[in-house]
């Protein structure tokens, strides 16, 4: 774990792991405010982080696939997706093509009240996005996927066991 201080690349890694580090904390901390405002437990977060994003992809998740995505048994997911409905975050919509699959989608009075707390730091991020250059940014982006794919896959090895 521990780098020769001579070797550039090592101790540039190292500070990358670092503020990898850093940035999870301050996120989750940024994350806790948000819910703790809003009236959310940290399930909820995470639920409505996934639908979220899952939503901006373009691919709607259903209640399944959230509860494999947390863990929870189906009565849990169904309670956090109860209280998410109920506080305007999400709602449940029918497919269209087969009735009786469900998706779960970011609703716009919760999407308001997330874009108004997150604003001072979206403004903050494009900021810092400024800095870099069209190719660098490319560069940022493949490593952070990269990170969250095997971030993830370790995340299933645990889970498994």
């Amino acid at each position: 774990m521990f780098q020769r201080a001579d070797d550039p690349r090592a101790r540039l890694i190292s500070e990358i792991i670092s503020e990898l580090r850093l940035y999870s904390t301050h996120s989750q901390h940024i994350g806790d405010a948000f819910a703790a405002r809003n009236q959310l437990g940290p399930a909820d977060l995470h639920a409505l982080i996934l639908i979220m994003e899952a939503e901006l992809a373009g691919q709607p998740i259903t209640p399944g696939t959230l509860r494999e995505e947390l863990n929870f048994s189906s009565g849990s997911v169904t309670g956090v997706i109860d209280r998410l409905e109920a506080a305007g975050h999400v709602y449940r919509d029918r497919d269209t093509a087969d009735r009786r699959k469900i998706f779960l989608r970011y609703a716009e009075p919760g999407a308001a009240v997330a874009r108004e707390f997150f604003r001072p730091l979206a403004g903050r991020t494009q900021d810092v996005m400024k800095q870099f250059t069209d190719e660098e940014l490319a560069t940022v982006h493949r490593f952070l996927a990269g990170m969250v794919a095997e971030m993830r896959e370790h995340r299933d090895e645990l889970r498994a066991g």
